[in-house]
């Protein structure tokens, strides 16, 4: 099936592009740090820790920065350079995370497309293949309980 289909409308990119991207970035990284939770914090993680990696969702012009620490994904404003870009539709980045898609399919039909560290765009991959991750539930990066988890965080 064409992804061309799938691409967000242009009035939603013009607005994503526009809007400040670190706070942008900070909502994606308590994201991903609610749904995924002790696994990004396990052992199997730990080569990935310190790098520098940019998501590009590329329908909607926006670039999330951030680098995998201990305690898990920690947003980073613009950096100059990142180790690794990973680069797809926000309808791809979606199948992915519903692992209704593969990432070696979309890498080879030029869906997905990895720039920077080869080795570490492969690591990445394997050990996000390797994990056991849990099925994506997105209730749980609702936008009230993504704001309900960083008050909690603010507060305490």
């Amino acid at each position: 099936m064409n992804n061309q289909l799938f691409l967000l409308p242009k009035p939603v990119s013009d607005v994503l592009s526009v809007l400040p991207k670190y706070p942008q970035t900070l909502l994606f990284v308590r994201a991903v740090n609610l749904a995924l939770g002790k696994t990004l914090r396990s052992e199997v993680m730990q080569p990935l820790q310190g790098k520098h990696i940019s998501i590009r969702v590329t329908d909607a012009g926006v670039a999330y920065h951030f680098t995998l620490t201990p305690k898990g994904l920690v947003a980073c404003r613009r950096i100059r350079e990142t180790n690794l870009t990973i680069s797809a539709s926000a309808y791809d980045f979606l199948m992915l995370a519903l692992r209704r898609e593969d990432p070696d399919t979309l890498f080879f039909s030029r869906r997905l497309c990895m720039e920077g560290d080869t080795e570490l765009g492969l690591l990445v991959k394997n050990t996000l293949d390797a994990l056991e991750l849990p099925l994506l539930d997105l209730r749980l990066l609702s936008p009230p309980r993504i704001l309900a988890e960083i008050r909690t965080r603010l507060l305490s």
